[in-house]
Parts: structure tokens; C-alpha cells; sequence
């Protein structure tokens, strides 16, 4: 999706650095995404999280606290007040561009801020918090042994994450000092909270006192397996999916704009991203996406086009073995195709030089009740579909321009 760089005073004065991913076509609503606790805009699961709901139509921005990231200020000069008046200042950044933020999404320290924040932030119409601490004061534990440091002498270095911060004795005392539960109490605005049973880093038990305090409307949704960071692509993009799917029962939001399908016969390979990879893949009646790793300077939002050459033959390989076990009336019960793709050496045959070749691996697994002479039958018959046929024999190529 089209992103924007977007830069505003924040609450230091400084010039804070933000991103404002953009739908196509007019935005639907708004959000604001406050990250973790030294973390930044771009952080895999912020990114994660705004390509998602930018993708269900979303503008969404994210951006680095003082003194954090591209944003300027010394860090060791911030506090937890200083950075919930930062969030009020993108909201109103947000504001003057016609994008009055009706979503905010907090992860972690992030997640205090915003329930903190909301009450100055009137356009907010609903708050998802992400293993979001009751105290904001939960955030030394990760300096613990240094606090005694920063209480004599005022200010102390500190590894955070395997990289050096100086935390101040302001600091300590602001965020130990915040209370919640008021905020809560008052936000008068719907809230989702999520929050994963085994999150080492702020406890499950910080998601009950949150809830406990709410007025409805308030959700609870457990993210499972999730660790702290949501590093886990699967784990972003079920959390983006619940907040967008939640969000549509408390915010006025118009109608998505329906994606442009090809003609019958065509598909239809349009750029989405033209800073990076994304693309949407269309049909007569179908939309998704192919993208690149973030490692090559992707998104990671779809699928690589060699996986999608690879789907293509592992679900035309399954397709096949079915239609041939269900008209010979075989116990079938499941087909499940892995493939991989590589590039090998090879030596020609006609000149004797080595070269490389594409080698896909098919591992079929079948399930049922099936001899071993049904088994055999079935895996000669795996060769016999369609795109194996194409991969195999080659194909001519034909390019023009439109």
C-alpha cells in the first residue's frame, strides 16, 4: 500500500517521524499505532499490524517516540506523560490532514499510552490494547538493577534489547508514579484487549485488571502462543485481523471500495507498492497477494512468486490425485502436497556444460485406507497433472505492450 512519511512537532518540541500507510482509494477510518517500550515505527509486528488493516482500508499511522528511531530528543529527556503527549500530537498531525483518528492501537508501554491518551484525543472512538502493562511502572523491571544507579546519580546507561539507553530519574519516577485505572474507568469508548497467557515480558494477569477496570463495551481475546513482540507473522496478522474485525462494530465505516477484477481468462498482476514488492494478484472474481521477504527488501505480505509457482503445482498435483481416487472409488481420505523449489546443477547433455535448472520437490502424503498398489497408482498418477505437464515439457512466452 502507498506510504507517506509524515513529520510533526511533538512534545518536546523536537520533530517526531511517522509513516501513514494509505489504502487505495478514500480511507474508511483512521487509526493511530503507539509502539513498545524503546521499540519503533517499524517494528515487524507494527508493520504487520498497519499492512493488515490498511489492506481492509485503513490509514494508519505509526511513528517514533522522542528521542527513539528517525525522531529527534534525547530519550533519557522523555517520560511516560511525555510520551502519551506525543500520541496527542500525531492525533492532532493526524487531525489536520483530514485523518482524525477513530482507532488507536497500543502494544506494550505503547498500549498505557493510548489508554492514557484517549481521553485528550476526542475523535477516538475505539482503544485495542496489546499486551498492554495495568502499571505503566512495569516497565523497570527491565532496568531493575539499575535503578538504585539512576536514582543517585540522576541519569544511567542501560542494554535494553542487546542496544544502550540512558534512562533518567524522571523517568522512573513518572511511569512509577502513573495510574491507570481512572483512565480507564473514564474512557467511555469501546476496548478490545489482547494479550498472550504466556507472555513472559508483561503478565496475563496485567490483561485481567484492564478488563476488570473497563466499562463496557470491553472485549477480552487471547492471542495464544504469542510472545510479547507478536514477532510471529501468524500471531500479527490474527491480531490485525481481530482489531479489524472488531473495530467495524464500533466505528462508522463506509463500505470498502469492491478491488478491480480482470476479464474472464486474464489475471491481472498490478503493482501495489512502489517502494517495495507488494502486489495484488487478480482474477475475474478473485484478490491476493504476492509480495517479497522483508530480507530483500519486501513487505512480507503475500506469497513469493516461486511460492506461488509451487502452489500452483502442489494444488494442481492434489486435484488431480482426488478426481482420480473419487472416479475409481478409492478410500481417499485426505491428499496433502508439500513442494520446494531450488535451483541445481545440471550438466547438458548436447554440450557437456554445467548450468543450473529449477528442481521442485513433491512430497505427497495420502490417507485412508489404501493398499500399497493404490498408493503407487495414485503417486503415477501425480505426474500426470496439468502443471507438472506444463513444468515439465516447457512453455513458449510471448510478451507485448498494452
Amino acid at each position: 500500500m502507498p506510504t507517506e512519511k509524515l513529520t510533526f512537532e511533538g512534545a518536546h518540541g523536537n520533530s517526531l517521524a511517522g509513516r501513514l500507510d494509505l489504502p487505495r482509494g478514500e480511507p474508511r477510518a483512521a487509526a493511530l499505532f503507539a509502539h513498545c517500550f524503546t521499540c519503533g515505527k517499524d517494528i515487524a509486528a507494527a508493520r504487520r499490524i498497519a499492512g493488515r488493516l490498511t489492506a481492509e482500508g485503513f490509514a494508519v499511522l505509526r511513528f517514533d517516540f522522542t528521542g527513539l528511531g528517525h525522531s529527534g530528543g534525547e530519550f533519557e529527556n522523555t517520560s511516560f506523560t511525555s510520551n502519551v503527549a506525543d500520541l496527542v500530537a500525531a492525533s492532532e498531525a493526524l487531525t489536520a490532514k483530514g485523518l482524525a483518528p477513530s482507532l488507536l492501537i497500543g502494544h506494550s508501554l505503547g498500549g498505557a499510552a493510548v489508554l492514557k491518551a484517549a481521553a485528550e484525543i476526542p475523535s477516538a472512538r475505539a482503544i485495542a490494547t496489546i499486551g498492554a502493562p495495568f502499571d505503566p511502572g512495569h516497565v523497570t523491571h527491565n532496568f531493575s538493577d539499575a535503578l538504585d544507579r539512576i536514582e543517585a546519580d540522576g541519569v544511567a546507561e542501560v542494554s535494553l534489547a542487546g542496544r544502550p539507553f540512558r534512562i533518567s530519574r524522571d523517568f522512573v519516577r513518572d511511569v512509577s508514579s502513573a495510574e491507570l485505572g481512572p483512565a480507564i474507568a473514564g474512557l467511555r469508548r469501546a476496548l478490545l484487549v489482547l494479550h498472550a497467557p504466556r507472555d513472559a515480558t508483561v503478565g496475563i494477569e496485567n490483561a485481567t485488571q484492564i478488563f476488570s477496570a473497563a466499562k463496557h463495551p470491553k472485549s477480552f481475546v487471547t492471542l495464544d502462543e504469542a510472545d510479547h513482540l507478536v514477532s510471529r507473522i501468524a500471531d500479527a496478522e490474527y491480531a490485525a485481523a481481530i482489531i479489524s474485525a472488531w473495530a467495524e462494530r464500533y466505528l462508522d465505516l463506509e463500505e470498502p471500495e469492491p478491488h478491480p477484477h480482470a476479464p474472464e481468462g486474464i489475471v491481472r498482476v498490478s503493482e501495489n507498492d512502489p517502494n517495495g514488492f507488494l502486489q495484488d494478484v487478480v482474477t475475474a472474481s478473485h484478490h491476493i497477494l504476492a509480495d517479497e521477504p522483508t530480507s530483500v527488501g519486501g513487505t512480507d505480505l503475500g506469497l513469493t512468486p516461486y511460492n506461488l509457482l509451487s502452489a500452483a503445482l502442489g494444488a494442481c498435483t492434489a486435484m488431480t490425485i482426488r478426481m482420480y481416487a473419487r472416479r475409481k472409488g478409492l478410500p481417499l481420505a485426505h491428499v496433502e502436497v508439500d513442494v520446494s523449489h531450488d535451483k541445481v546443477h545440471a550438466e547438458d547433455a548436447a554440450t557437456g556444460e554445467a548450468r543450473k535448472i529449477d528442481q521442485f520437490l513433491r512430497v505427497v502424503t495420502l490417507e485412508g485406507a489404501l493398499d500399497e498398489a493404490a498408493r503407487a497408482k495414485l503417486l503415477e498418477i501425480a505426474d500426470k497433472c496439468p502443471v507438472h505437464r506444463t513444468l515439465e515439457h516447457g512453455a513458449r512466452i510471448e510478451t507485448r505492450l498494452a
